[in-house]
């Protein structure tokens, strides 16, 4: 059974973690490791497909990479 204390550090865990993602200076991390970059050479339909989640992550309260 999980305690009232533990559900709100719990919570409060989880804000913090989507808080740094969102994080601008996360975000330019992230974009220096190779496992995070896009190819430059990748199918136009593969492209096309990340244009489209980028333009809905940026439609989003909270969301978008800048």
């Amino acid at each position: 059974m999980m305690t009232r204390d533990t559900g709100e550090r719990r919570e409060g865990l989880a804000t913090e973690i989507r808080r740094q993602f969102g994080n601008q200076a996360t975000t330019r991390f992230l974009r220096t490791l190779p496992a995070f970059r896009t190819e430059g050479d990748i199918p136009d339909q593969f492209r096309e497909l990340l244009e489209r989640l980028d333009g809905i992550e940026s439609s989003t309260p909270g969301g978008g990479r800048q």
